[in-house]
This record gives C-alpha cells, sequence and structure tokens, in this order.
C-alpha cells in the first residue's frame, strides 16, 4: 500500500478522501459543509445531497477492471500481475467444531478486512467524479455523496449526473441499493415548490430530513442540533462506568484514560466539521457531561471550546504547510504577506464554519 500511494499521480481527484496523508472524515464533512453554505449564501438557490449505498461494494469489484485502471493510473505490468494474483483464487472452507468443509475458490473482489483493499477500491473508483462545476462528488472509501447545487430550480445537470452515476455503477458492476440510498434537500428559501425525487432504475429515491454523514447527523437546515444530543446522550451513558471505577477506588491516571477514551472522543468526533455552528444551548450541554467528569474524578479536563480551538489550530497549519493538500488555495495571504485573505459573507453560517474559523485562528 505504501508503494502504490508512492507511485500514483497527482492528478487522481482529491475528493475521494479515504486513506489520504492529512485527510479525515473531518476533511470530508467540512468540504461538503463549505461547499453547500457557499452555494446557498446566493439568492433564490437550493442544495440537494444524495448519499449513496452500493450493495457489497468491495465484494463486487471486478478483478479484470480494477487491473485495467491501474495501468491507467501508471501502476507496473508486474505489480498489476501481483494484485490480480492476490485477488483471485480466495480459498474459502468452513469449520464447525472438529468438521471442515471441502474448499471453495472464490474471485471475490477485494476481500473486506485487508489494509490494501479500501485502497483497490478508491482507485477502482477513481474516473468517477464530476463533470460539471454545480455537482461534487464526496467518496470515503464506500461511503459517496453528490453534492447538486441547484440555481434558479435548474435541476438539469444534477439530475444528468445521477444518471451518469447510474449508469458508471452498472458499468463497474457496483450494485446501488436504491433502497439505503437518501436524498436531502437543504432549501432556505421562504417562497419553494414541491422537488420532485430522484428516481434510480425507475425507484423512487427517499428524501429524509437527517442523514447520518459518515458519523455525523446531518439535517436539511445544516443545524447540529441532533448530532450534539446524540452524542450527549452516547457520552452520558459512559458516566456511570466512571462512577463505578471511583468507587472501586481507581487511580487518577485510568479515570483520565477512561474518560479520554469513552466520553471526550465521543463528545469531539469530527468536531472541526459542526462546533462552530453549534447553538449556544448545544454548547452548554456538551459542557455539562464534561464538568460531570470533573466532579466524578476530581481532575481538570480542558474545556471543549479549547479542545476545538486547538483541533482547528492543529489542522489549518497542515492544511497552510501541505501545498498538495485540495485547500491549500482557500489560505491566500493578503497583499503585505502578515495576515491571510478572509471572505466575506451574509450569513452567520458561512463565518462560524471551520474555514472562515481557521483563517481567524491564524490571523490572531
Amino acid at each position: 500500500m505504501a508503494h502504490i500511494n508512492t507511485i500514483i499521480p497527482e492528478t487522481r481527484d482529491p475528493l475521494q478522501i479515504a486513506y489520504h496523508t492529512n485527510k479525515s472524515a473531518n476533511y470530508a464533512i467540512s468540504i461538503a459543509h463549505r461547499t453547500g453554505l457557499s452555494h446557498l449564501d446566493k439568492r433564490n438557490t437550493y442544495v440537494r445531497m444524495l448519499f449513496i449505498d452500493c450493495s457489497s461494494a468491495f465484494n463486487t469489484i471486478v478483478p479484470s477492471k480494477l487491473i485495467t485502471k491501474l495501468r491507467t493510473l501508471g501502476l507496473n505490468t508486474f505489480l498489476c500481475i501481483w494484485i490480480l494474483d492476490f485477488l483471485m483464487g480466495l480459498p474459502l472452507v468452513v469449520r464447525v467444531g472438529n468438521n471442515t468443509s471441502t474448499t471453495l475458490i472464490l474471485n471475490p473482489g477485494a476481500p473486506q478486512g485487508c489494509m490494501l483493499s479500501s485502497l483497490l477500491y478508491s482507485l477502482f473508483t477513481h474516473d468517477c467524479t464530476a463533470r460539471h462545476d454545480s455537482n461534487t462528488i464526496i467518496e470515503f472509501a464506500d461511503d459517496t455523496t453528490v453534492v447538486g447545487l441547484i440555481p434558479d430550480n435548474d435541476e438539469i445537470t444534477y439530475r444528468e449526473k445521477v444518471r451518469d452515476l447510474t449508469v458508471w455503477c452498472k458499468d463497474n458492476n457496483l450494485s446501488l441499493n436504491v433502497i439505503k440510498t437518501n436524498e436531502m434537500i437543504v432549501d432556505y428559501r421562504k417562497r419553494r415548490n414541491e422537488h420532485a425525487p430522484i428516481l434510480i432504475d425507475r425507484a423512487v429515491v427517499e428524501q429524509v430530513e437527517s442523514f447520518k454523514f459518515l458519523g455525523v447527523h446531518i439535517t436539511n437546515k445544516l443545524k447540529w442540533s441532533k448530532h450534539t444530543k446524540t452524542g450527549v446522550k452516547r457520552a452520558q451513558q459512559n458516566i456511570f462506568p466512571l462512577r463505578r471505577l471511583k468507587r472501586f477506588g481507581m487511580g487518577p491516571q485510568i479515570l483520565k484514560r477512561h474518560y479520554s477514551c469513552t466520553i471526550e472522543s465521543i463528545l469531539m468526533g469530527c468536531i472541526t466539521a459542526w462546533y462552530g455552528n453549534c447553538s449556544a444551548s448545544d454548547r452548554k450541554a456538551l459542557q455539562r457531561v464534561v464538568r460531570t467528569a470533573r466532579y466524578i474524578t476530581g481532575a481538570k479536563f480542558p474545556t471543549i471550546q479549547d479542545l476545538y480551538t486547538r483541533r482547528c489550530q492543529r489542522k489549518v497549519l497542515k492544511m497552510v504547510n501541505d501545498s498538495s493538500h485540495p485547500s491549500y488555495r482557500l489560505f491566500s495571504l493578503l497583499p503585505h504577506g502578515k495576515r491571510y485573505w478572509s471572505a466575506k459573507s451574509r450569513s452567520k453560517r458561512i463565518l462560524n464554519s471551520f474555514y472562515p474559523q481557521a483563517i481567524r485562528l491564524l490571523n490572531s
């Protein structure tokens, strides 16, 4: 995997995010959020987000088609033959107690659980890109999201992209699961018409008000109350074990580690993508969990706001210092070279999102 990553051309789609250095689910959510908010800042616009589910995506990869695409990307013939041999002819047996079935030879594509499989899948889908500026395709392993920017009720390019994507999946032996595929429409207009549903293989795609996108609950109002309430509820369920550990006489180091692993990790999941636009009540609810943990353990834990600021600073410094990062172009210095240029906006949603917040931290 390390060797393949060194020889993949830089022209590969930057929005294939999984298993890339300096990219994460946090980045995928931030890009989708920024793309939608920037478009919604214009008049008479709305956004359609299609969350695509493919059935057994890794298992349906056709090895011969994968090898053809790998050669197109520049991998040498011997490496392609090695990968093909690795994927073909996998033996499968079933063992119950001392009884073992006869061996069955399978060619299932990329075996799940192998670290090379996810990279091969992302390379297999590298040619699934948006051709029009009004559409953005964000891929994180086998999670694919289409963000359609709709101006003046003109959905032609968005619907064409959905049809093209359906054809691409058929051509590449990927099976779209229409039942688990959902669409969310973000429309802030006061006067809006009913939005006609999307059809995939003559089946209607369900329109939802919220969706769990890469572990974060995103709603059609681009608000984060549902996500914070879910996170607070999960974190509070781990307060009881923390109390029990305290009663059993566990030392402060064990209590701190338990808090960090089971409570703070839940509250901080992808926090740079959503915390900036949290309401005051949501922030108080998050901080109450921290205060409860402080009371139980007697330890001093940093506030959620402090942790959010630190993570924003760390992420933005990585982006600014990495010229190959897709977000590098969003940070440009003013002519005097001392401060970074910050875009103006009519909406507080944009000003409180990750990238404007990151630029303010750089300038502070």
